[in-house]
């Protein structure tokens, strides 16, 4: 069984989910970054590859991926770190990035050489479900890789329905329609989009992203689905430190 299917099996409320991007602060960060969230108590971490215009996301992301690109990294040395980290880090890992850093690598060696490190999914906002049927489901299902996909307070009910088809581990509900990065508290209009999401009764998990960066709006998610996301937030607490790892226990104090 994929870590991810397990993760949801086992724990069905409150799962915490870390996104940090790969290269930041440091070059050799990505292993000790992992590490320590695993030990501290997240469920679930998303490791950013990448990208020099990650459209989707807020300038926080944006900066991180900017310091990650100048510190070398690529695809192929973030693969390289990972090699041995299924040697000691048992809960599920997802790269997240765009479908042309794939696309230039090779969708049907990027599956394969990811499945072999121990990689559970993918998420990459820009691959539209349609993309995805037609072109890489195949593949993706050939090497176990589970996509991510997202959908947001401008999703139809029959769209839905069609990310809850091809969906094989969770769906990533976009708390808003803006770019990414945290967020005081959720309005009531956030509130009642992920009301509206848990009154579907969809039949794959849902995790909420885009805007927690604390205790009170992670509590506000956990409400209504499995768990929340936490990206912004997190990257502010470890930039610009040499040892991000050592930042990592007071940042999920307070969250949980």
């Amino acid at each position: 069984m994929n870590r991810i299917n397990k993760l949801f099996q086992e724990k069905q409320n409150n799962i915490l989910s870390i996104y940090f991007t790969a290269g930041h602060p440091t070059s050799e960060s990505v292993v000790p970054i992992i590490t320590e969230l695993e030990k501290q108590g997240a469920n679930l971490i998303e490791i950013g590859m990448p990208f020099s215009d990650p459209m989707a996301d807020g300038p926080v992301i944006q900066q991180s991926s900017q310091v990650a690109l100048a510190n070398g990294m690529s695809l192929k040395k973030l693969i390289g770190d990972l090699s041995e980290i299924r040697q000691s880090v048992k809960i599920p890992l997802i790269l997240m990035g765009y479908l042309n850093t794939v696309m230039q690598y090779g969708v049907e060696k990027f599956c394969k050489d990811i499945a072999e490190i121990g990689i559970d999914g993918v998420i990459l906002p820009d691959m539209h479900l349609e993309v995805y049927e037609e072109e890489y489901q195949s593949i993706f299902e050939k090497y176990g890789i589970l996509p991510v996909f997202l959908i947001s307070p401008n999703t139809t009910e029959d769209r839905i329905r069609k990310t809850e088809s091809l969906s094989k581990g969770f769906i990533y509900a976009v708390s808003s329609s803006s770019t990414t990065g945290a967020k005081v508290g959720f309005s009531d209009e956030n509130e009642a989009y992920f009301k509206r999401i848990h009154d579907m009764n969809l039949s794959i998990p849902t995790l909420i992203g885009f805007g927690i960066s604390n205790k009170t709006t992670f509590t506000q998610v956990c409400k209504y689905q499995s768990g929340g996301i936490i990206g912004s937030a997190f990257i502010k607490a470890v930039d610009g430190s040499e040892k991000p790892e050592e930042k990592i226990a007071d940042f999920i104090k307070t969250i949980i």
